[in-house]
């Protein structure tokens, strides 16, 4: 059984991606477990753990960045605050949508000063100004309240 069927997944992982999800969510429908390519699929369900991880670090790092630009960078606020707000508000909503799940939202709260810190370095390299807190001003309900800006 497995000496037909297996061989061919794995080699169709790397050729047709889209076509090996199909034929292992048929397998796995059909439960027919000695013929799913278990390494490759334990692979890309931890990819999309880090997929997750990801977008939170990415969109909070965005929303920072939006956050201290909007709140601190008088010279451009005039021209830049409506696309600022809007950006916010984007950055806000994705990340109000991944953080649903406790696990994110845990991770969220893990990598919130780092992640500030990164953001700080950017819009000083950006603005040239040194006017940014070290220590984030923001709360983390704050960050996700979509009513709220600095």
């Amino acid at each position: 059984m497995t000496t037909e069927i297996l061989p061919k997944l794995k080699a169709l992982y790397e050729q047709d991606f889209p076509l090996w999800i199909d034929e292992i969510v048929k397998q796995l429908k059909s439960r027919n477990f000695e013929e799913v390519d278990w390494d490759n699929l334990i692979e890309e369900v931890e990819s999309l753990g880090r997929e997750q991880k990801n977008k939170v670090e990415g969109y909070l790092y965005q929303l920072f960045r939006h956050l201290l630009l909007y709140q601190y960078w008088e010279t451009e606020k005039e021209w830049c605050a409506s696309g600022w707000e809007d950006e916010i508000d984007i950055f806000r909503k994705q990340l109000n949508m991944l953080v649903r799940s406790k696990t994110l939202y845990n991770y969220l709260l893990s990598i919130y000063d780092e992640t500030y810190q990164d953001a700080r370095r950017s819009v000083i390299r950006k603005t040239e100004l040194k006017i940014f807190p070290e220590l984030c001003p923001y709360t983390v309900e704050q960050v996700l309240d979509p009513e709220w800006l600095p």
